[in-house]
């Protein structure tokens, strides 16, 4: 029980950091849009972090990843200066799909109320 709590402390802070470094630091022009950070898994031995990103008004989603994801290292090295961990975990970028799952299922909610 306190190891999962402090798993979910980790990746909460793991997911702050990240969005703030993406949204105020990171200044490369291919990330278009409005990227943010919805969540953060972490592998118990802290080895990776699956980071689950969604993307609004973006030109491409397949360009952001593939920045974000070349940018993982540089990231990942700023993150090991905010957080205290004896392993820093390797951040791997994946699209999270659940906002426009949702998005979708409530246009179709509102087409049979219609």
């Amino acid at each position: 029980m306190a190891d999962s709590n402090r798993m979910s402390r980790i990746d909460e802070q793991i997911k702050k950091e990240v969005s703030t470094i993406i949204n105020q630091e990171l200044q490369d022009p291919h990330i278009t849009g409005l990227v943010s950070v919805t969540k953060v898994k972490t592998t118990p031995d802290l080895r990776y972090a699956r980071v689950f990103v969604s993307m609004i008004g973006c030109k491409s989603q397949k360009e952001n990843l593939a920045t974000l994801k070349k940018s993982s290292g540089h990231i990942r090295s700023l993150i090991a200066k905010r957080i205290n961990l004896r392993i820093t975990p390797e951040l791997v970028f994946e699209f999270d799909e659940s906002i426009e799952y949702g998005t979708r299922i409530d246009q179709i909610l509102k087409e049979i109320n219609k």
